[in-house]
């Protein structure tokens, strides 16, 4: 047992080893843009509640309009970049936006200040997301695909649990000065895009560049039923995924003091960053919807014990859940849009793909603070036990309906 251990950690090893140098610079992007945006979310929801007097209700509202907004972005920007043929131009755009966007969350002076600037912050996130997942599908080798994304999103997720650690960090240097740690966040972002301006490079003779506009029916019907299959799993399952601010919100309420907010993330995306990478390179050796299964059951697991619990310790337990969850379905979900959608049209592929999720997450985040203001908060992670579980059941009836989506020999 110990020696197929030793085994597995090697085979493990020698995979990262073997991805290409622009996976790994699109990842370490990925990190510094998620360090300075996760800075200003560790302690946004905080800040709006008992600094500006925004309601659990407009919190959630918030929440959902950015990320629907993001998501509604991907689909141009996605097709877009199909129709040009160029991935990294977009790319650059959409993290130089957010850059940009940075200063002006320690500058605002009322809500609709900071509404304005997680906008267009989302917008910046919408206009990068789907280019640059499709660049990566096409420099990753296709038996290397889910090792690769799931590389991408671990990266991605270092930055997201550092950034809350630094916040939290500066808040404790700072004796809880807001405004302090949303400027330090903006040194990362820039950096983020200038790294990208020089270390990532497009692939020589991608098969992209079509002289229609991908937005058509002609155009969409190419995508096919495998991927449209895999679309409608994710968009049931993003209504069990309200946001992560209601997380931050549970373990206040429970008793985490101010300073200590930003751990809740921290701890998530530690997990998250720990799974991702090694949940992809074992949906290369499987069939990835056995791998999905385990993070829908996850996710129940989180829910039910956020809901249950009334003390740090359970709380804990939920978090720890939810960020295994996020590290077996998120990169692997975008894998099996790369599995199944034409070359040419990945980039489309992946914009109607977030666009349905974050309609869902939008409807999701707004649903979840109402019933946490009507009913409180076990109502709200009930409901998302109830919606993964709907999810589980759709999973189920696609593995019945097309039992070869995601098995290795048919990619």
């Amino acid at each position: 047992m110990m020696s197929e251990d030793k085994t597995t950690l090697a085979s493990v090893a020698a995979k990262l080893r073997e991805i290409p140098a622009g996976i790994w610079a699109l990842g370490f992007v990925s990190l510094l843009m998620d360090l300075s945006s996760e800075m200003i979310h560790a302690l946004l929801p905080v800040y709006l509640v008992t600094v500006m007097g925004a309601s659990m209700g407009t919190v959630g509202v918030i929440e959902g309009i950015a990320e629907a907004t993001a998501s509604i972005v991907k689909i141009f920007s996605g097709a877009i970049s199909d129709w040009l043929g160029k991935r990294k131009l977009l790319a650059v755009v959409g993290y130089g936006l957010a850059a940009v966007t940075k200063p002006v969350f320690p500058l605002a002076t009322s809500i609709g200040w900071v509404v304005a600037a997680r906008f267009i912050d989302r917008v910046g996130k919408g206009i990068r997301g789907a280019p640059r997942d499709a660049l990566v599908a096409d420099i990753a080798p296709p038996h290397l695909r889910g090792a690769s994304f799931g590389l991408r999103q671990s990266l991605d997720t270092v930055g997201a649990f550092l950034g809350p650690g630094l916040a939290m960090a500066l808040m404790w240097l700072t004796s809880e000065s807001f405004k302090a740690v949303f400027w330090v966040a903006v040194v990362p972002a820039f950096l983020a895009v200038g790294l990208l301006l020089t270390a990532v490079h497009e692939p020589v003779g991608a098969s992209r560049g079509h002289a229609r506009f991908p937005l058509r029916l002609s155009e969409l019907q190419k995508l096919g039923s495998g991927y449209w299959l895999v679309v409608a799993v994710a968009t049931l399952f993003s209504l069990a995924r309200f946001s992560e601010a209601f997380l931050i919100l549970k373990a206040k309420d429970v008793g985490l003091p101010i300073v200590m907010v930003p751990m809740v993330l921290v701890v998530m995306n530690v997990v998250y960053a720990l799974a991702a990478y090694p949940a992809g390179v074992l949906s290369d050796r499987t069939n990835r919807m056995n791998v999905l299964l385990i993070g829908f059951a996850m996710l129940i697991a989180a829910d039910v014990s956020l809901a249950l619990s009334d003390g740090l310790v359970g709380v804990t337990v939920g978090i720890l859940f939810w960020g295994l969850h996020m590290g077996f379905t998120q990169g692997l979900l975008a894998t099996l849009v790369a599995d199944t959608a034409p070359a040419e049209l990945r980039g489309t592929a992946y914009g109607l793909f977030n666009l349905m999720g974050g309609l869902a997450l939008l409807a999701a985040s707004v649903l979840a603070g109402a019933l946490w203001d009507e009913f409180g908060e076990r109502a709200t992670f009930l409901a998302g036990a109830g919606f993964t579980a709907l999810a589980l059941l759709g999973l189920g009836v696609v593995r019945w309906r097309a039992p070869d989506l995601g098995s290795p020999d048919k990619r």
